[in-house]
C-alpha cells in the first residue's frame, strides 16, 4: 500500500471511529483522545490524519453523506420511475444500524455547524444534497414542473421529520409504519 492510500485509510478508519463516538456519545465526546481510543490508534495518528478538530468534524459529515450517495447510486438503473424514487426514499431513512449512525452523525454536527462557521459549508453542502434527491424523486414521479419546487420542499421536510421518529423507536420497534407514510405521499403527489 502506498503512503497515500495508507494515509486514506486511516483517515477512513478514524472517521469511522469519529462517527460511532459521536452517535454513541454525543458532540462533546468528538475529541482526539476519544477518536483515538474507538479507533484503536495513537493521538498523534489522529492528529496527523486530521490536523484540527473542525477538519475531523467536516471529513465525518462528508463520510457519511459519501455513504448515503453511494448506495442512492447503487440503485440499480432500467427500474420504473416510482420503484426509483421509492428506493432513493428508503435510503434516506433510518432503517438500519448503519444509516442509525449516520443520522446521529447528521444531526449533532448540524447543530454544531449552527455555530461554527468552519462547519457551515459542510452543512449546506449536505442540505443541497438531500434537496437534489428530493427534487429527482419528484420529477421522477411525474410532479409538475411548476409544483416541483414545492413538492421538493415538503417531502424534504417530511423525510427530515421522519427520519428523527424513525431512530427514536423502541428497540424490535418496527419502522413499516414511516414506510407505509412515504408510500402513500409519493401516491398522493400531483402528477401530469
Amino acid at each position: 500500500m502506498t503512503t497515500r492510500e495508507d494515509l486514506e485509510q486511516r483517515r477512513l478508519d478514524v472517521s469511522d471511529a469519529a462517527c460511532r463516538v459521536l452517535a454513541r456519545d454525543g458532540l462533546g465526546a468528538l475529541s482526539v483522545r476519544g477518536v483515538a481510543a474507538e479507533a484503536g490508534l495513537p493521538p498523534s495518528t489522529v492528529r496527523y490524519v486530521f490536523p484540527t478538530q473542525a477538519a475531523m468534524r467536516e471529513h465525518t459529515i462528508t463520510l457519511v453523506f459519501d455513504r448515503t450517495r453511494e448506495r442512492i447510486d447503487a440503485i440499480p438503473v432500467g427500474l420504473p420511475d416510482g420503484e426509483t424514487a421509492r428506493r432513493v426514499l428508503l435510503e434516506l431513512l433510518p432503517l438500519d444500524d448503519e444509516r442509525v449512525v449516520e443520522l446521529d452523525v447528521y444531526l449533532a454536527l448540524g447543530n454544531a455547524a449552527l455555530t461554527d462557521a468552519a462547519l457551515r459549508p459542510a452543512l449546506d453542502r449536505v442540505v443541497a444534497e438531500m434537496r437534489a434527491w428530493c427534487d429527482r424523486i419528484v420529477a421522477l414521479v411525474g410532479v409538475p414542473e411548476s409544483l416541483r419546487a414545492d413538492e421538493a420542499c415538503r417531502l424534504h421536510a417530511l423525510v427530515d421529520g421522519l427520519a428523527v421518529h424513525v431512530t427514536r423507536l423502541a428497540p424490535g420497534e418496527s419502522g413499516e409504519w414511516a414506510i407505509d407514510l412515504l408510500d402513500r405521499h409519493l401516491a398522493g403527489l400531483p402528477t401530469t
